[in-house]
């Protein structure tokens, strides 16, 4: 009777079907490994008491079962060394599906934005409506192991849509070696997003559909370089020496004098305090090199001259950049905070120095109700003057042949254009303001539900409608459902 209880334990044993581990059953297959060790210990007494009590008719029986539980050990050891060895151990793929429905008054356009092809980035078609992965390897455990890291995001990432120039059908939206030094330092390299702002870039972390003001045009964009992390207490540390922003490698153009490269390294860095358990103060610079635009002549061939206006012989002027935030996070809500500055050389609308500075402001509430259950709301407020000598600068792109940048509401009045003498050397760009109210639905942990209304305006009439007129507001509706796994 007892041989056949044991067997029939054995053959109840969990774990035996667990051989096809996966990456996110590790931690559960880890339990469940020392369970079934803890089983075959007592296993083995029982084969023990077994033969003690009874030895000459138990021989068969148990020689078999000591079989048996050596099998399992073995099959134990194997579990164990594929679980934390295995080419599975330390490997994580996390995303988001993000469609997107947006309608846009100032186009008279609606539709759902989706995997939406389009190198072009503006605060419409920024970066939702994609499918996003995450792709990373540790090697090891503890603080001390190095990974890799690899974001994609197809349509709406930096490889296709700021990258050298957008366009480049480039699915990486950053690639990252971190590699620690010790407990508190970590040493990085590759391709990754500025450390501006308090805006991330993943839909499924925002809690609008738009990105702000300062998002889009403000704030740096991605480098491609390396440098450290460091953290220690309340105080955390990033700085990295890399090329011009959106560069894969040095920019390199024709001039007068032969070919021109910006070798001149753009450094970057920010620091975090933490205030309290609930505040985080942070703040970034930037400063280096960055790209003019190639100037034309009236037949559209490049002049070999720079800036809006062919002011300028350099194909690159010094950038400087500095900005302030502050994180407020509450048991079931969040306030934001960013102050920003920027400044280039020769950048703007007139020949003249590129100045942009504002401000945002974000809060956020969430709440259960009987009806839709968890819900959120937001709202935000983001100012940007970019007035000064006819605007331009930072992630502000002017059309050469009228100084406006109508999808994006930028530049100068087209009125002051029209009656200018000077090319509109003598107009003032644009200051733009813009108010965001979004309601969030929270049906599963997986799922986020959003509704947006946006209503941008200008003191310039810098709003192309679809009928060809100059406005100084736009208005646009937007609903996306995000998917997280």
């Amino acid at each position: 009777m007892k041989k056949l209880l044991i067997s029939a334990l054995i053959a109840g044993l969990p774990g035996v079907a667990m051989a096809d581990a996966k990456g996110d059953e590790i931690a559960k297959l880890k339990a469940q490994l020392e369970a079934l060790q803890a089983q075959m210990q007592q296993l083995q007494k029982a084969v023990n008491a077994a033969t003690a009590a009874k030895a000459p008719e138990a021989d068969d029986a148990n020689t078999e079962l000591k079989q048996r539980v050596a099998g399992m050990e073995m099959k134990v050891d194997k579990l164990t060394t594929d679980a934390s060895e295995g080419p599975i151990a330390g490997l994580s793929v996390t995303g988001y599906l993000d469609p997107t429905y947006l309608y846009n008054r100032s186009g008279k356009s609606s539709g759902f934005q989706f995997v939406n092809h389009n190198s072009g980035y503006a605060y419409t078609n920024s970066t939702f409506g994609d499918v996003y992965l995450d792709i990373k390897k540790t090697f090891g455990v503890g603080p001390m192991a190095p990974s890799a890291e690899i974001t994609i995001l197809p349509n709406r990432g930096s490889g296709n849509t700021l990258l050298d120039g957008g366009g480049t059908n480039n699915i990486i939206n950053t690639a990252m070696i971190n590699f620690p030094v010790s407990d508190t330092t970590q040493l990085v390299a590759g391709l990754m997003n500025s450390f501006g702002g308090y805006e991330v870039q993943q839909s499924n972390q925002m809690n609008t559909i738009t990105h702000g003001l300062l998002y889009d045009f403000s704030d740096p964009g991605s480098y491609v370089g390396a440098g450290f992390n460091w953290a220690h207490g309340a105080w955390a540390t990033k700085f990295m020496i890399a090329n011009e922003q959106f560069r894969t490698s040095a920019n390199s153009v024709d001039t007068n004098n032969g070919k021109s490269a910006n070798n001149t390294p753009s450094v970057t860095g920010r620091f975090d305090y933490t205030w309290s358990s609930a505040l985080d103060i942070g703040a970034s610079a930037n400063v280096g090199r960055q790209s003019l635009l190639a100037h034309t002549d009236s037949s559209g061939t490049a002049d070999k001259t720079y800036g809006y206006q062919g002011s300028s012989s350099n194909p690159y002027s010094n950038y400087y950049f500095a900005e302030l935030d502050a994180t407020y996070t509450m048991t079931d809500g969040v306030l934001n905070a960013e102050l920003d500055y920027g400044r280039q050389k020769q950048a703007a609308w007139n020949g003249g120095d590129a100045v942009w500075y504002g401000f945002s402001l974000l809060a956020h509430q969430k709440w259960s109700s009987e009806l839709f259950g968890r819900m959120g709301a937001t709202l935000r407020y983001d100012y940007l003057n970019d007035s000064k000598n006819g605007g331009g600068g930072g992630g502000i792109a002017l059309g050469q042949s009228s100084g406006v940048d109508g999808t994006n509401g930028f530049g100068i009045s087209q009125a002051c254009f029209s009656n200018s003498t000077a090319n509109g050397t003598d107009c003032s760009g644009a200051t733009r303001q813009a108010l965001t109210a979004a309601l969030l639905f929270y049906p599963t942990d997986q799922l986020t539900l959003k509704m947006e209304y946006r209503h941008d305006w200008a003191n310039r009439d810098v709003f192309l409608r679809n009928d060809g007129n100059y406005r100084k507001s736009n208005d646009i509706f937007a609903a996306q459902a995000v998917y997280s796994f």
